[in-house]
């Protein structure tokens, strides 16, 4: 059975929350697994009124560290020590995240009810931050104001299904048929041949997403984002302040979509709006001019990949 793999938005504002829109924050769900990427203040009320269990979320992944992006993780985290929560949990973040955090439950004489644990991230490559037997997620260097990374999950191939009409027609030993679902050819003792091609499924193509948040329009992240499923980039900006966007270190919505074509990706999911912005609909159609298949992310709702 394939796991389910989909983000859902929780906020897609850029510096300010207005016009009902919130800070950034998103929940990758693979299988059972619960991703939180990046945490914005307004992160525990969103997830409630969209039903998302954060008790469920046993890893966080900051960006960078502009208010926008984190300032809903003490929250979030002296929730958990409310709650009672023992299960351990893993921040990934820029340096300073780890002293932000500890200098603050230092001063509130906080002692968390469960184990935190905090790995750098570093914006110099492709760096893998963890691996599950389904997915893995990296990090990968975004050009911003201050040291900041994108995240990548690419989903991993799992057991194969056997053909049960195979199995049925003749029985074949228990050993072939556990290399077989690891996807390895097998042969007895006696010489018997059981090719991996006729007794299981074809695999299913693996999905990838992945999430750029802030960033300068650059090009060359095509070398991380290739033919991704689903690509998040920022698009705070449109056009007629392109001046803008290059002095915040920010793009536009026409640059995101150039992007996505040249990295060639299957969709884009455009986020991070400025307040300026009341209608996002002509920041869309600036996006399609460009790549027609961009569509706008929705606070609250969740986008298969």
């Amino acid at each position: 059975m394939i796991p389910d793999f989909e983000v859902t938005i929780l906020g897609n504002t850029s510096s300010i929350p207005v016009h009902g829109r919130h800070h950034t924050a998103q929940v990758v769900r693979f299988g059972q697994d619960f991703l939180l990427i990046d945490c914005g203040e307004a992160m525990q009320l969103q997830a409630r009124a969209f039903k998302i269990k954060v008790s469920k979320i046993n890893h966080i992944f900051i960006s960078h560290l502009h208010g926008d992006h984190y300032l809903g993780l003490v929250g979030l985290l002296s929730s958990y020590n409310l709650g009672k929560r023992t299960t351990p949990l893993t921040l990934f973040g820029p340096q300073g995240l780890d002293e932000i955090i500890t200098t603050n439950f230092r001063y509130s004489n906080t002692k968390l009810s469960y184990p935190l644990n905090f790995i750098q991230t570093h914006d110099d490559g492709l760096n893998l931050l963890m691996e599950d037997n389904r997915y893995k997620v990296y990090s990968f260097p975004l050009r911003h104001r201050l040291p900041t990374t994108g995240f990548l999950i690419r989903e991993k191939y799992g057991l194969r299904s056997m053909i049960k009409e195979k199995l049925q027609q003749a029985p074949i030993p228990l050993e072939a048929i556990k290399k077989l679902r690891l996807g390895n050819n097998f042969t007895d003792k006696n010489g018997n041949h059981y090719k991996v091609a006729d007794y299981t499924h074809p695999l299913p193509a693996l999905r990838t997403y992945a999430y750029c948040s802030d960033t300068i329009f650059n090009p060359e992240l095509k070398q991380y984002l290739k033919n991704v499923d689903l690509l998040y980039h920022e698009s705070t900006f449109m056009e007629d302040n392109l001046e803008r966007a290059a002095i915040t270190f920010h793009s536009t919505a026409k640059q995101a979509a150039e992007v996505a074509k040249v990295s060639r990706v299957k969709k884009l999911l455009l986020g991070h709006f400025s307040s300026r912005y009341v209608q996002l609909e002509p920041l869309l159609e600036e996006a399609k001019s460009v790549f027609p298949n961009s569509i706008l992310s929705e606070e609250g709702h969740t986008y298969a990949i």
